[in-house]
Parts: structure tokens; C-alpha cells; sequence
């Protein structure tokens, strides 16, 4: 059933006879083209000449984790475990199982669901440093940044590098949303000090160029551009907004 692709181009009729062929086609060319996006070349190679279970063993092994789901914090994402956390609360109701549901839906971009069961953590434990940190970051994506300062900040002066700097980062981000860009940017400063997260350089670039200072937001773009050619392929796929935005501030101010 399953056919290289190579073959397509000496027996197109044959490929074409039936939506069956055609769908299965449509998934190899679907594999091929996400496998060149992402630099994967042998794969593609693969792909092109071998036959579909070449496709199909790419998807399972290499484009479901290169797919982004949303913003980086810990958690399965399948419905059966939202499904499992659910049960667990409504035979336990604990603040662990909602603060996993609250990650669970974060990272599905799912942000009222997951500052609902954020704030139904903190009810049960409201000391929880972990549940502060991630309903802030949630509280930033909702775009209310004034709220998600001083959970932040209560965070920050417990432990600075909390979430690796993903709060700190959170906090600038924030600081950024109030105005507050002198601040932001001493955090960013000190996040880059420490990390190499795209999300933090180029973010730092913009305050940068924003406060006329073109030389240091070239320099933060262009280790950003320089670590994404060697990046595997899953961290490629999730740092890639912030590697357009890098490319696309780099044109502005060559």
C-alpha cells in the first residue's frame, strides 16, 4: 500500500487512482516537507526513497516531538491523563493533582482552565512555591501582567533561579507589559548571564534596539541564529517564534 516516493514520478496514474493512494501520498509528502523544514535531511532522504514505514516511523520518533505545545513548564499532555487528574481530584482534591491539571493545561495554551485550577491549588496550599510561580507565568499570557507581578516577585525573593529563570523570565516579561523596561531589562541581563534561552536573548535584542543599542542586539541575535543551526530538531520546533523574530530583527538593523 505504502510507496517511495521516488516511484510517484514514473507512475503518477497508479498513485492517483483512489483517495486511499492519495491520502497516503499526502502523509509521505506531509513527513518529507517537515523533515526538510526541520534540517532532517537524512530523514528525508529516507522518506524519498524508501517506502512509507520510513514516513510513518518518522512521525512517531521524530515529528511528535518536534510538534510545540505550547509554553515550556512539566507535564503529560494526552486527555487521558487531564481525564485521570480529574478523577484523582474529585476522590482526593488535593492542591498536587489541580497544580498538575493547572501545568497540564498551560501547556496547552489553555489559560483560563489552567488559572482556574492554579487558584484551587492555592486554596489548598497557598505557601506552594511552584503554584504561585506558574499561575503568575499563566496570569502573563492572559495578558494581565499587573496580577502576575506579585506572585512573581514572591517567587524571585524565595529563589531567584526558579523553573531554571523561566519565572525570571516570566517577571521581565511582565515588567515589559507595565513599561517597566529598565527593570526587565536587568532581568534579562541576568537570565542570559546564566542561560541560553531564545526567549530571553531575543527579548533582551529588542530592549536593546529599543533603547538604541544596535551593537549589543546584534550580538545577543547573532548567538541566538549561531546555537539554532546545531539545536536538535524538537528544540528547533519549540524555539522557533522566537528564531523568526530574531532573523526578522537582524534585518532591520543590518
Amino acid at each position: 500500500m505504502f510507496a517511495s516516493l521516488f516511484n510517484l514520478f514514473g507512475d503518477w496514474e497508479f498513485f492517483l487512482a483512489s483517495p486511499i493512494n492519495l491520502a497516503i501520498i499526502a502523509f509521505q509528502l506531509w513527513m518529507f516537507v517537515h523533515a526538510i523544514r526541520n534540517r532532517e535531511y537524512v530523514w528525508a532522504l529516507f522518506i524519498f526513497i524508501g517506502y512509507g514505514i520510513a514516513a510513518l516511523w518518522y512521525y512517531f520518533t521524530v515529528y511528535r516531538e518536534t510538534v510545540p505545545s505550547g509554553f515550556e513548564l512539566p507535564g503529560a499532555q494526552s486527555r487521558a491523563r487531564v481525564k485521570e487528574l480529574q478523577a484523582k481530584i474529585h476522590h482526593l482534591d488535593n492542591a498536587y493533582h489541580h497544580f498538575q491539571l493547572g501545568d497540564l493545561y498551560f501547556q496547552r495554551g489553555k489559560f483560563a482552565e489552567a488559572e482556574k485550577s492554579y487558584r484551587a491549588a492555592l486554596e489548598r496550599d497557598g505557601k506552594d512555591i511552584d503554584t504561585r510561580a506558574h499561575l503568575g507565568q499563566c496570569l502573563v499570557r492572559l495578558g494581565r501582567p499587573k496580577e502576575a507581578r506579585p506572585f512573581l516577585e514572591g517567587v524571585m525573593h524565595e529563589k531567584p533561579d526558579h523553573d531554571y529563570g523561566y519565572t525570571m523570565m516570566a517577571l521581565a516579561e511582565a515588567l515589559m507589559a507595565l513599561g517597566e523596561t529598565d527593570n526587565a531589562l536587568l532581568y534579562w541581563q541576568h537570565i542570559t548571564q546564566n542561560h541560553s534561552y531564545p526567549r530571553a536573548k531575543v527579548q533582551l535584542a529588542e530592549l536593546y534596539a529599543q533603547k538604541n543599542h544596535p551593537d549589543k542586539a546584534r550580538a545577543e541575535l547573532k548567538d541566538v541564529l549561531t546555537d539554532d543551526t546545531h539545536a536538535p530538531a524538537f528544540q528547533r520546533a519549540r524555539d522557533r517564534v522566537w528564531i523568526r523574530r530574531a532573523k526578522s530583527l537582524m534585518a532591520k538593523l543590518r
